[in-house]
């Protein structure tokens, strides 16, 4: 996508302009949150065993938290020890060997930050706490990274409440940052991630996407699952409505005056040479790609997921 073209910055709020703690993982969005499980779409031979349960029972666990019950859960897992002193139901949870692992990868870079009211790192950053609920709730491990050019912060897989908090304040503590490198984030990230799993990208793809997918193949190559959740504003996929217009580039800070009727078949012509590309990159490594429009509920990645998958 041409740089000049690619609208990063018209208005949305200031990099880092939002709230206190808990606004990626509301109460509501909890409860409507309890029809869904994430699971992956392929198997890894000899990695993953059948469907992932919430909790997990046999020989080779070991015992890491406590989280309250869900309908669902197995009743069998409720500890009424714990029950007779809170009269609340908490279910026990085990960390087994072959529990899968969910590693986010959330793009912190400025670009990030464009989107008036919503930008794209909060869309994002709603996505991966729920994602991350979804996966602590079956008993499945969840790492989170962010980065911008570089490595910003990793979080290193864990299913305990303890370790949701840590995971939410890091989401809450992640302003939009520098620029985006996402081939060489993805690369110094490799040697951190010791066991393979579901390697989850969640970016807007203003990168070379050749390189992006050259790094991915480090994964690929180790028996990951790639999902791309590629994240843009309505107005990154299409130019407002309007004449005149100044373009600021979030990255380097450039300006652009241009006329938005004149150049309107040729932005649209690149956008979609550029969704072409990386679609067929996608195709080619069997990564499960979905466009994530920051104007749709980040629900309805879960929808398209799930429908792909045959299980909604």
């Amino acid at each position: 996508m041409p740089e000049a073209a690619s609208a990063r910055a018209v208005g949305g709020p200031a990099p880092g302009a939002r709230t206190g703690p808990g606004r990626y993982l509301r109460p509501e969005d909890l409860a409507s949150l309890r029809s869904y499980e994430f699971a992956p779409e392929k198997l890894v031979e000899g990695y993953y065993a059948g469907r992932h349960r919430s909790v997990r029972r046999g020989q080779s666990v070991e015992f890491t938290d406590y989280r309250e019950y869900s309908p669902g859960d197995d009743i069998r897992m409720i500890d009424w020890r714990v029950y007779g002193r809170t009269d609340r139901h908490y279910v026990r949870l085990f960390q087994a060997e072959t529990d899968m692992v969910v590693y986010l990868f959330l793009d912190s870079s400025a670009s990030m930050g464009f989107g008036a009211g919503l930008s794209k790192i909060d869309y994002a950053s709603f996505f991966a706490a729920a994602l991350a609920h979804l996966v602590v709730r079956q008993g499945d491990r969840v790492s989170l990274t962010t980065f911008d050019a570089e490595i910003r912060r990793h979080i290193p897989p864990g299913s305990t409440g303890r370790h949701m908090k840590e995971l939410m304040h890091a989401l809450e503590h992640n302003p939009a940052g520098s620029r985006t490198r996402v081939g060489e984030a993805l690369r110094r990230a490799a040697p951190l991630l010791r066991k393979r799993g579901i390697l989850l990208l969640v970016s807007d793809l203003l990168d070379d996407p050749a390189d992006v997918f050259s790094a991915l193949n480090l994964y690929f190559h180790r028996g990951f699952e790639v999902i791309v959740f590629h994240t843009l504003h309505p107005h990154e996929i299409e130019l407002p409505a309007g004449g005149l217009l100044r373009f600021r580039d979030m990255e380097d800070g450039r300006l652009l005056v241009t006329d938005c009727a004149a150049v309107r078949s040729s932005y649209a012509r690149a956008v979609d040479d550029f969704l072409r590309t990386v679609r067929a990159l996608s195709r080619q490594r069997q990564a499960y790609y979905v466009l994530a429009r920051t104007d749709t509920h980040y629900f309805s990645l879960f929808d398209r997921y799930l429908w792909r998958r045959g299980t909604l």
